[in-house]
Formats: C-alpha cells, structure tokens, sequence
C-alpha cells in the first residue's frame, strides 16, 4: 500500500513537472484525469450544463497558465478544485445584471422624482434602472476615496470582507468599520441629490 502512495505522489509530481514545462500530453492526461470533478464542481453552480463547461474551461486555463504559481503544497486534484471554483465565482459575479449598490427603503425613496410615468421605474424609487445606477455612481464618485473604495470592493465587485481587505492592505476590522460610515455618507449624498 506503502508503494502505491508513493508511486502515486511520484506521478503527480512527474505530471505536475511536465505540465510547468508546457508538455502538450501533460495536459491531455490532466485534463482527462480531473474534468469529470471539476464538471462536478461547477454544475454545483450552475443549472445550465453550457455555463458549467465554460466555468472548466475558463479554470483550465487559468490553471495551465498559472502552473508556475502552483506550490505543490496540496494534490493537484485539490488545486484544480479551488481554481474551478474561483472561475464559477467569477461568471457569477460577471453575470450580474446590476451594479447598484444595496440601499435601505428610506434612502431610496429619498431619490424619488414626483410626476415620472410608471414604465420601466425602479420599483421603490421612481425612477428608471439607468438613472438610478448613475444616480448612485455619481455618488459613489463623491465619496473620499478610502469610503469610495472599500463601496466598490464590497458592493460592487462583492468581494467578501476578508478579500476586501487583502486588496486595501488593512484588516477586516477596518473594512467593516469603513463601510458603514461610506454606506452611511451615501445614503445622506443620495437624500441630499
């Protein structure tokens, strides 16, 4: 059993090996090897077979060309899980059809325009999808760049509060206390506008 694991883990590092190399049959084999679990994976997120064989596609090559970043820390089957699911994470958040930011009722009917025709409005503001998101932009825009950012990081690209503050070089602490006060001033910019 002993030889089995090591002659297992001497593979996988003789594939992991060729693939850095850039051996086209090193790929075939991996491919082969990992796209029923990686399929797996994204159908997890995805009803739509066709979205799910384009998030593997994506963490393919994401994969093969980020070889050199892969440590070895973990199985290459492991490796591949993770990167699979980073790409379905990304079409989810590519695939969202609005930008605006989360607001509480208040702030939004704070937008409101009196006398605006009842087609094509958002529901709680009055106003229409397109002018409501240019409407928060405009005040995003406003906002000092400390509260700017961590509003664009969190709400826009939805990154979590941990990631968020990787990106900003700070704790979550920060994040989390930054992001109030900015939702606070945007919602006071929105009922001022």
């Amino acid at each position: 059993m002993t030889l089995t694991v090591q002659s297992e883990a001497t593979a996988e590092a003789d594939l992991i090996a060729r693939l850095r190399a850039g051996d086209g049959a090193a790929y075939e084999q991996a491919y082969r090897a990992h796209i029923g679990a990686m399929t797996g994976v994204a159908r997890g997120f995805f009803a739509d077979g066709g979205e799910a064989a384009e998030a593997v596609q994506d963490a393919f090559v994401s994969a093969f060309r980020g070889m050199a970043g892969f440590a070895g820390t973990a199985r290459l089957g492991t490796w591949l899980h993770r990167v699979t699911v980073n790409a379905c994470l990304i079409r989810l958040r590519a695939r969202r059809r609005s930008r605006l930011v989360p607001l509480d009722e208040p702030a939004l009917a704070a937008t409101r325009r009196p006398g605006r025709a009842d087609s094509g409005e958002h529901p709680a503001s009055g106003l229409t999808r397109a002018e409501a998101a240019a409407r928060v932009r405009a005040c995003v825009d406003r906002l000092p760049a400390a509260y700017r950012d961590v509003i664009r990081l969190r709400d826009l690209e939805e990154l979590d509060t941990d990631e968020t503050a990787a990106r900003l070089g700070t704790n979550a602490g920060v994040v989390k206390t930054r992001l109030h006060r900015a939702r606070h001033a945007l919602r006071a910019l929105l009922g001022a506008a």
